[in-house]
C-alpha cells in the first residue's frame, strides 16, 4: 500500500521534485517507486512530456482508488478510537419521508458531520404516517417529513414551507413566456406523482380549486424518474422547490417557473421527536443545528 501511498503524493503535488521533498526521498529513489508500482500493476500510470507528468486513463483510476483507500483508513482509525478512549460513538437513527430524504436530510447530515464527523448516523425512509409511531416506539430517534404533525407526545419542530413550482424542459413553449398564470396549466401535457400520494392530493386540491385539468400523460412515484422523463419526453411537472438543487437543473437542462397559485401550494418540511429523545446531546446538537440552517430558532423552544 505504500507505493499507491506515493503514487497519490507525487499526482497531488504535480512534480516529482515537489513530492520527493514532502516525502523526504531523493527524486531518483521516488521516480524507481513509481516505476515499481507500474511494473507491480502492468500499465503506465504516468506519461513524461519533458519535466512534467501526466496521468493516463488508468493513472486517473489508480489515484481514485488511492483517495478512497484513504477515506477508509480515516474511517478505521475513527471507528478504532472508540476502542482507545472506552467511548461509545454517538449515534443517531433519523426516520425520513421519501421527500425529505432526497431533497433535505443529506444538506443536514453534511452540516452535522462537518463539525462532528465520528457519529453513526442511520436512515429509515418511509411514508409520513409510518414515521410518526416510529418515533413514538423509539425505532428512531429524529423524523424529517414534509408536513406539521399534531401529536401531544411528539414535538413538532417547522423548519422551511416548500411550494411547488412548474418545471419545463429545454425548448418547451412556456420556458421563455414573460408571464405565465394557473390557468396555463389546463390541458397542459405533464407527469405527476401518482394519485394518493401527498404532493399529487396537494396538487389535485389546487387544480380543482383553481377549475385546472392537465393532461396528465404519466404518474409516477420518484423525483428522479419525474426530472429524466421531463427532459426526455418534453413535457411538464410540479416539482417541491427545495428538490431543485442548481446543479440537477443545469445537468437536465430544465427551466423553473414561479406561478402565485403554486407558491402557495405549499408543505412544511418538520423535525419530529420525543422530549426524551433531546436528553441524548447527539440528538440535541442535530436538532439545533438543523433549525439554526433554517434560521427558524425564533420558533423552537423546549
Amino acid at each position: 500500500m505504500e507505493l499507491i501511498d506515493v503514487f497519490a503524493t507525487v499526482v497531488e503535488q504535480q512534480s516529482l521534485n515537489k513530492a520527493s521533498q514532502l516525502l523526504n526521498v531523493s527524486q531518483p529513489a521516488l521516480s524507481r517507486k513509481i516505476m515499481r508500482l507500474e511494473e507491480e500493476l502492468g500499465i503506465q500510470l504516468f506519461v513524461r512530456k519533458g519535466k512534467r507528468l501526466e496521468l493516463t486513463r488508468a493513472g486517473e483510476v489508480c489515484y481514485e482508488f488511492a483517495l478512497e483507500q484513504k477515506r477508509l483508513e480515516r474511517r478505521l482509525h475513527e471507528k478504532l478510537q472508540a476502542f482507545k478512549t472506552n467511548v461509545k460513538p454517538a449515534s443517531i437513527v433519523i426516520g425520513a419521508s421519501l421527500t425529505t430524504l432526497q431533497s433535505t436530510l443529506p444538506d443536514l447530515i453534511t452540516i452535522y458531520t462537518r463539525e462532528y464527523p465520528n457519529t453513526d448516523i442511520k436512515a429509515v425512509t418511509g411514508k409520513t404516517h409510518e414515521i410518526v409511531p416510529l418515533i413514538k416506539e423509539k425505532r428512531v430517534d429524529i423524523g424529517l417529513v414534509a408536513s406539521m404533525i399534531e401529536d401531544p407526545s411528539i414535538v413538532c419542530v417547522p423548519l422551511f414551507d416548500d411550494p411547488l413550482c412548474l418545471v419545463l424542459p429545454e425548448g418547451h413553449p412556456f420556458a421563455d413566456k414573460e408571464e405565465l398564470f394557473i390557468q396555463d396549466l389546463h390541458e397542459l401535457p405533464m407527469i405527476l406523482f401518482s394519485r394518493g400520494t401527498w404532493y399529487r392530493v396537494l396538487m389535485d386540491e389546487m387544480f380543482h380549486r383553481c377549475g385546472v385539468h392537465p393532461d396528465v400523460k404519466m404518474e409516477i412515484d420518484s423525483f428522479e424518474a419525474i426530472t429524466r422523463l421531463v427532459s426526455t419526453c418534453k413535457t411538464a411537472t410540479l416539482l417541491p422547490e427545495s428538490y431543485l438543487r442548481r446543479n440537477l437543473i443545469e445537468d437536465n437542462e430544465l427551466t423553473v417557473r414561479f406561478i402565485p397559485e403554486l407558491e402557495q401550494t405549499k408543505r412544511t418540511t418538520s423535525l419530529l421527536f420525543t422530549e426524551e429523545a433531546v436528553l441524548e446531546p447527539s440528538i440535541r446538537r442535530f436538532i439545533d443545528q438543523a433549525v439554526r440552517h433554517y434560521h427558524t430558532a425564533d420558533e423552537y423552544t423546549l
